[in-house]
């Protein structure tokens, strides 16, 4: 015999409502975390009589419109009928009520009822507040390089057609996928047994980050996406396939049975980081996911414009994939481009040799060379020379990037400059990944190195004026491009 479903617990809320404000939200986020359903009852213009400033139907809309309410409707009866018609398990009162006479309470205590009060004062503001740090990017901070324009000649119809061009790109990005998560807290204070801070989570949202964020730029972008990478046979790999899907991309995973699919939480309040929590395993994956990896890429190479190595030392490309990998892409002529993050670890810039794009901080310059004293141009330089690179975007972080392309030894002053071109960053962690691939995807178009350092400095730009790795789209370039060259 099949047994009955597990009846949902149903929250009640009652009020007029004229305008939901702070307050309201508290209450209603509340009111959703004391059951499975949150219904909320708005009291019609009759029975509001003078406390009702706004038309009932506009009253219900808006309470129909918060993100808590499951369930909103008029009513026009004295509450302790409306709840001894429906039955709800929770009513949710504000705490000013508490001290008063709350006829909700008799009918309650019928059947077992409870009466809750709450100020909301401990709960963030909306949950909608929240999330929108991490999908919109303000575009006002962000402003036009100009005299790097001029220097070299970059015009709006030739950017613009390069950004347009975008798709007709056949891209394959292999590396290290990253699933990060965001937890936004709530501080409570200080604890009373040791100096630690203690916060409350409000909210979490995931992204895919590493390689799969790269690869997820290259689809917002227009061009034909193929993903490489290893993961371990667990949830984050599922969210990463379904983001990943929905992003556009096509996504071949192995699974490694011995490791985690890469994660990394970060705990917020305030828009600041308080703590990161890393889930991570750095060895090499074996020879035999090696070999089925460059099975994979042998299949479609012929298929492939660009190819992009998106490493976070995290094992996914151990050199002798690497050099393997290399070796096939330059026989069949496909642009190469290359990064390999070594901000809390070692890594090797230098190792991905023959690249036409390399896009290293100067840390992980400073660490493939071991050139600790020399100067930018010269540290540049040296690691485009030792890694046999075409071109080099030296990242500076706030200071912006040094462009470093082939054939300054001859003697023509070829190195420039170009500044950060967002003003008020929101988030800088997903900064390399959408330079890079805007850049190689410049170049990969037939535009320059100096307008691949221009496109990849703005889609940094708008990375970074928002929180989490979210797609670059070609409509966000292609606005920047048409306000600064109007």
């Amino acid at each position: 015999m099949k047994s009955a479903s597990k009846k949902p617990k149903i929250v009640l809320v009652s009020g007029h409502f004229n305008v939901l404000h702070p307050g309201h939200v508290r209450l209603l986020r509340f009111a959703k975390e004391c059951g499975d359903k949150l219904v909320v009852a708005v009291e019609s213009d009759r029975l509001a009589k003078n406390a009702a400033h706004v038309p009932e139907q506009l009253r219900l809309e808006g309470v129909q419109s918060n993100v808590w309410v499951d369930e909103a409707f008029l009513f026009d009866e004295p509450v302790a009928d409306l709840i001894a018609r429906l039955r709800p398990d929770v009513v949710v009162k504000g705490k000013e009520h508490e001290q008063r006479v709350n006829p909700e309470l008799a009918v309650l205590d019928t059947y077992g009822g409870k009466l809750i009060f709450s100020s909301g004062a401990t709960m963030f503001s909306s949950v909608d507040l929240i999330r929108k740090t991490f999908y919109e990017s303000d575009l006002r901070s962000i402003s036009a390089p100009n005299d790097y324009l001029a220097r070299h000649d970059i015009a709006a119809a030739r950017a613009l057609d390069i950004v347009r061009g975008f798709s007709n790109v056949r891209v394959c990005v292999i590396g290290d996928l990253i699933v990060d998560e965001y937890i936004t807290c709530q501080p409570l204070g200080m604890s009373q047994e040791d100096p630690t801070i203690v916060v409350t989570p409000i909210d979490a949202t995931q992204f895919i980050g590493g390689a799969g964020i790269v690869a997820a730029h290259a689809a917002g972008l227009g061009a034909q996406v193929k993903f490489l990478s290893v993961t371990g046979a667990d949830t984050a790999r599922n969210f990463a396939l379904k983001y990943l899907e929905a992003a556009g991309v096509e996504a071949d995973m192995l699974v490694d049975e011995v490791r985690p699919t890469t994660r990394k939480q970060r705990f917020r309040s305030k828009g600041k980081t308080l703590l990161r929590v890393s889930y991570l395993q750095q060895a090499a994956i074996s020879p035999a996911l090696q070999d089925a990896m460059y099975e994979r890429i042998e299949a479609l190479i012929d298929n492939v414009d660009l190819f992009v190595f998106s490493d976070f030392n995290y094992g996914c490309l151990p050199q002798p994939l690497v050099d393997r990998i290399v070796l096939l892409a330059r026989s069949r002529n496909v642009l190469l481009a290359a990064d390999s993050q070594s901000s809390s670890q070692i890594g090797d810039i230098g190792r991905f040799r023959g690249m036409d794009l390399l896009t290293p901080t100067e840390h992980e310059a400073r660490i493939s060379t071991r050139n600790h004293q020399d100067g930018l141009i010269i540290l540049a330089e040296q690691l485009r020379q030792g890694a046999s690179a075409r071109n080099v975007l030296l990242k500076l972080g706030e200071e912006g990037l040094l462009v470093q392309p082939e054939a300054v030894s001859t003697g023509e002053e070829l190195t420039d400059r170009l500044g950060a071109l967002n003003s008020a960053p929101s988030d800088v962690a997903g900064a390399g990944d959408s330079l890079l691939i805007a850049s190689a995807l410049t170049l990969a178009s037939g535009g320059s190195i100096w307008e691949a350092a221009y496109l990849g400095s703005l889609a940094a730009a708008i990375q970074v004026g928002r929180v989490g790795n979210t797609p670059i789209r070609t409509e966000e370039l292609a606005e920047l491009l048409e306000e600064f060259h109007e």
